[in-house]
């Protein structure tokens, strides 16, 4: 049986993260689920949207009249997009996405307004509610972004 790809709009992201303007940083997410997935396995990917256009509040000051995305806030969009896929399984729903750690980031590519960053993320390991993820932020094929970041899922509230 082919697997049947999911994909959620900006509104039914913010139904998964708490995440709001100015700090949501995902505009579509797109999940390939394995068949009879119900947690995160190693080898899962999820792809996300971000399209990055001249109203983002950050270019007020970063800079002015050379607009570049901060590279932090391209780890977060990647973050966004792992968690928003891992809180789509069922044994997540309901939990919260932290992200715990950058293991290794290279930026090698500048992401100015007009463009649409491609954030890919594939799930490497999960342990006890703890991930690891080989995450790369792309525009027009380019590599922008690459490295592993790691997370942790909790119960919201905690």
């Amino acid at each position: 049986m082919q697997e049947e790809k999911k994909e959620l709009n900006s509104s039914e992201i913010r139904k998964l993260l708490p995440h709001r303007y100015p700090m949501l940083l995902l505009d579509k997410l797109i999940l390939l689920p394995r068949e009879g997935a119900a947690q995160i396995e190693p080898g899962m990917k999820v792809t996300g949207i971000k399209n990055i256009t001249n109203n983002e509040p950050y270019f007020q000051g970063h800079f002015p009249d050379n607009p570049l995305m901060p590279g932090v806030l391209i780890v977060e969009a990647l973050a966004q997009c792992a968690c928003a896929g891992g809180l789509l399984l069922p044994d997540n729903k309901g939990k919260l996405g932290l992200f715990t750690g950058i293991e290794s980031m290279k930026f090698r590519r500048p992401v100015v307004p007009g463009d649409t960053l491609l954030l890919e993320a594939e799930f490497l390991a999960f342990r006890r509610d703890m991930g690891k993820v080989a995450v790369k932020a792309s525009v027009d094929g380019a590599v922008a972004a690459e490295g592993i970041i790691r997370f942790a899922l909790v119960k919201n509230g905690e």
